[in-house]
């Protein structure tokens, strides 16, 4: 009790007096930045912290869906070089747009206080002085963000410019890819600087575009749940197995056709994905689309039923144990929609087979599509997936390639056919039918578009 009193003389203040404080100099989240470079440009990138965000910009942004992204550019070509905004985050947020956003208030910093704003009645003669230095501090807030903004246009030949792009929030793992072009080509021609190529769409798409990185960034402030994983332990390098194209067919033909219970003596979900892959292609080809679940714990627990009851969207729930090879998931993916309710979920382990010495990866994917009572889980309740876990399993191939991950994709035999009138059905009696095939997906390092 004492200190809450201690704090209202603190929280007047704020009531009366909108202080804005931000601190550029905190540079923490530079330590974690990745830089890479090639003939015509370097490239940096950093990634914030919900907590970074609110000292370096003085408020909130996180909760805003607004995640800032360092970004330093050195031309090192003898043209001028533009950065594509648009393929770092279609959805980007303007300095003032990031800005306007977290304005400050005066309807939200009293609700603030709940009940105890009616003590704060006789204080209502100030709001003048209030509405004043809001107004100042969001100008000031207005100054700082677009400071701080990585500003678009050319970026000279032995140029440098940096700054601050306010992207959509991503934490576990983001993705981030720079895509620089040319300043001219289409532009010049149409000016009258050279005749008008042929097909000027194609041109842009092919000639203009002078460098192209892409970043995968952990993002520190959840617990993914592979983060516990030993993988060398599990694919000890004296355990691998080398397969030629022969082999692996027949090797992932083999594969047990279904996941289990903990204690193996029930089936479940058909095994109906092979990823072939090292541990960074596999993040970099998934994190920009799909989103890492965290672990099982009290609090991710009580985001799940609060989205749950609420019907909305959780995107780092935690997913159910399956198990396979005697464990549960090494790596759990999925993509939600709007309810939690209705996500697509992906588990994988890491196999010792090898194919080009790259690990093979065998998974599960299924898509929920609401919630039914079941007595198989402690909850008395659980997902029903969409019978047709092909939908899925194709899903995920056609989602590689339109993101240019997926070098190549087939198909092997796997649990074997099911029909509608004869299903299978998984470890809570949900039903599901299949060709019986696994898609087999050989990643791509970088993107192949």
């Amino acid at each position: 009790m004492f200190d809450l009193l201690r704090r209202i003389p603190d929280r007047l203040w704020r009531l009366v007096i909108t202080p804005y404080r931000p601190d550029p100099a905190v540079r923490a989240f530079m330590e974690r930045a990745q830089t890479q470079q090639d003939d015509h440009a370097t490239a940096t990138v950093a990634v914030l912290t919900p907590a970074e965000s609110r000292t370096v910009f003085g408020v909130d942004v996180a909760r805003r869906g607004i995640q800032p992204v360092f970004l330093r550019i050195a031309n090192r070509s003898a043209e001028s070089l533009r950065v594509q905004m648009v393929n770092i985050d279609p959805k980007y947020f303007t300095p003032l747009e990031a800005a306007g956003v977290n304005h400050f208030s005066i309807a939200r910093r009293l609700s603030a206080f709940g009940v105890m704003g009616w003590l704060f009645v006789p204080l209502l003669a100030l709001v003048p002085l209030k509405l004043v230095t809001a107004w100042l501090a969001n100008g000031r807030m207005d100054d700082f963000f677009r400071g701080q903004g990585f500003r678009l246009g050319p970026i000279p030949p032995g140029g440098t410019a940096e700054g601050f792009v306010f992207t959509t929030l991503d934490l576990g793992t983001k993705v981030v890819r720079v895509r620089l072009t040319r300043v001219g080509g289409i532009a010049q021609s149409l000016a009258g600087a050279a005749p008008l190529p042929a097909d000027p769409q194609r041109d842009h798409a092919h000639t203009q575009v002078v460098s192209d990185f892409t970043f995968t960034i952990p993002v520190p402030g959840i617990a993914v749940d592979y983060h516990g994983r030993d993988f060398s332990r599990l694919r000890a390098s004296a355990t691998v197995e080398p397969c030629t194209i022969d082999q692996l067919v027949t090797k992932l033909e083999s594969l047990p056709a279904a996941t289990t219970n903990a204690t193996g003596t029930r089936s479940g979900d058909p095994v109906n994905l092979v990823v072939i892959g090292d541990f960074a292609a596999l993040l970099a080809a998934f994190a920009a689309r799909w989103d890492e679940s965290e672990t099982i714990s009290l609090a991710t627990c009580w985001k799940t039923v609060r989205a749950f009851l609420l019907g909305s969207s959780y995107r780092y729930s935690p997913v159910s144990p399956l198990h396979l090879f005697g464990r549960n998931q090494d790596i759990a993916l999925q993509r939600t929609r709007q309810s939690i309710n209705e996500r697509l979920h992906l588990r994988l382990w890491l196999t010792p087979l090898a194919f080009t010495g790259k690990p093979v990866w065998v998974g599960q994917v299924s898509r929920d599509i609401g919630v039914r009572f079941t007595t198989h889980a402690w909850n008395l309740t659980t997902h029903r997936i969409d019978p047709d876990v092909d939908e899925s399993r194709d899903y995920v191939i056609e989602d590689l390639m339109l993101s240019g991950r997926a070098a190549a994709a087939g198909y092997v035999a796997g649990v074997g056919s099911s029909t509608r009138d004869q299903p299978h059905r998984n470890l809570t009696g949900d039903p599901y039918f299949t060709d019986g095939k696994r898609a087999v997906i050989l990643l791509s390092a970088s993107r192949t578009e």
